[in-house]
């Protein structure tokens, strides 16, 4: 689950068959750099540890980034759950509704697509493709048309036909574009005339190859819309995987799942604790 921790953390491999005792702060530092921590939370981690480190000492510090207040959105018994998911091009968004829909209907759940994203021919006839492959009902329209009627069709349709998830694709936008900002805000009103307090949860897609840098997006579409929580994804293919420590300490927001893949069933749950104990593990070695 957590291979791309080893590309970030993994020690020399001479060290690798060895279980290690401590780690002096200045190694600790650069295997944090090289894993794309940001500097300032690097040395808030640093100056909290003595200068050789032991792994429950480190874990300690690491778990304590995790140690937030968030709002934990869960589905409960509401019907139809429904979530709009937002994030740039490219991040992976239309796999992770893939994905989504595949773990939801393994949950014996009914789930309906809404192909929001009308901006891109392609993203509409990705999402449907997509629909086809798993046999998730979807709501489309024409590129061009305006993505609120979709969302306002796709929960009116979800409701008739008594669906359990409801997950909706948005264009790409980039955070700086005021009038995509604009639709998105809209879509978001629109969701709440179809159904009262839709949509229940707004999740970002954040691309995990782009390490801290992801950490700027996600603030500028949580001032757009009020994120509720993280997916990050492609986290197969980096060796940034302490842009997690990044992201956790600067939004202070849940981080739902990982993509780890590109299956449908390559969606994970994020733990907190599981990751941690996976980087001290790379670094100090497994204990048997």
């Amino acid at each position: 689950m957590f291979d791309f921790v080893k590309k970030a953390f993994g020690f020399k491999k001479e060290n690798k068959e060895k279980v290690r005792k401590k780690i002096e702060k200045e190694e600790l530092e650069d295997l944090l750099l090289e894993a794309d921590v940001n500097y300032e939370l690097i040395e808030k981690i640093l100056e909290q540890l003595p200068d050789s480190i032991n792994r429950v000492q480190l874990f300690n510090s690491l778990i304590a980034i995790f140690d937030y207040r968030a709002n934990w959105i869960e589905p409960g018994t509401t019907k139809p759950f429904v979530e709009m998911i937002i994030g740039v091009n490219g991040a992976g968004k239309t796999t992770t509704i893939a994905k989504l829909g595949y773990k939801y209907k393994n949950e014996s759940l009914k789930v309906m697509f809404g192909a929001a994203d009308t901006f891109r021919a392609a993203a509409i006839e990705q999402l449907k493709g997509w629909a086809n492959r798993l046999n998730i009902p979807i709501v489309t329209s024409k590129q061009g048309h305006d993505p609120s009627a979709v969302v306002f069709d796709t929960i009116k349709s979800a409701i008739a036909k008594d669906i359990d998830r409801v997950i909706i694709d948005t264009a790409g936008r980039l955070h700086t574009q005021k009038n995509l900002a604009a639709e998105l805000q809209k879509m978001v009103r629109i969701a709440n005339k179809a159904l009262s307090g839709a949509p229940h949860r707004k999740l970002l897609i954040l691309d995990g190859t782009q390490g801290s840098s992801a950490i700027n997006q996600a603030k500028a579409f949580n001032d757009i819309v009020g994120v509720d929580g993280i997916i990050v994804t492609k986290l197969d293919g980096t060796a940034k995987g302490g842009a997690l420590l990044s992201i956790a300490n600067e939004l202070k927001m849940p981080i739902y799942y990982m993509g780890i893949g590109e299956k449908p069933q390559d969606l994970v749950r994020f733990n907190a604790r599981d990751y941690v104990n996976s980087i001290v593990d790379e670094i100090f070695g497994k204990e048997s």
